[in-house]
């Protein structure tokens, strides 16, 4: 039995990080470490060291459908893993993310602050509960979007975690596509 290293357990911080931002949506502002450090890890080390130790979203699928069971563990359709589905997912993905972003702004330039979490880019859940009067409501907005991205991709990422292999959120996460496109442009690599 492999000793476990203390990178075998950031799929507390997953978890952790989707629980704080249930009660206190500001704690979404968190997982820009998600989206920071993989980027920098591809950057400068040229691999993706990030998805492969550090992805706590990655843990947290493989206990969740690998050790307590919750998967069918089947392979994966091919396509998941194919360049046009990947850097469509990417560019759909980014454009939700640009769209989040924009939201943002309005509110900064003085739209009203929507309180709400939006599932999967359709269903608008009201999220009234939490208490944002302490920041400027462009920072609370940006914690509602970004908030929404990362419960939505978790989402996904639960469902082809259940349909397929534990961590076939992986084969086509953006941050991995990404991550693979920067290793390749600056490293000449893959991985």
């Amino acid at each position: 039995m492999q000793k476990k290293r203390w990178y075998d357990y950031l799929w507390i911080w997953s978890s952790v990080y989707l629980i704080l931002g249930f009660f206190n949506i500001l704690f979404a502002w968190l997982g820009l470490i998600c989206f920071i450090l993989p980027l920098m890890i591809s950057i400068v080390w040229g691999n993706k060291a990030y998805c492969n130790h550090y992805c706590g979203r990655g843990q947290l699928f493989e206990l969740l459908g690998g050790r307590l069971g919750l998967s069918r563990n089947r392979k994966p359709p091919k396509f998941l893993s194919s360049p046009w589905f990947r850097y469509g997912f990417l560019t759909f993905f980014m454009t939700m993310f640009g769209l989040m972003l924009y939201n943002t702004w309005l509110v900064v330039s003085g739209a009203p602050l929507r309180e709400v979490v939006t599932l999967l880019w359709v269903f608008k859940l009201p999220w009234n509960w939490t208490n944002t009067a302490a920041v400027a409501p462009g920072v609370a907005q940006f914690a509602f979007g970004f908030y929404s991205v990362m419960v939505t991709s978790t989402i996904l990422g639960l469902i082809t975690m259940v349909l397929f292999r534990p961590r076939s959120w992986c084969t086509y996460c953006p941050m991995g596509t990404m991550t693979q496109g920067i290793c390749h442009l600056k490293h000449g690599k893959d991985d």
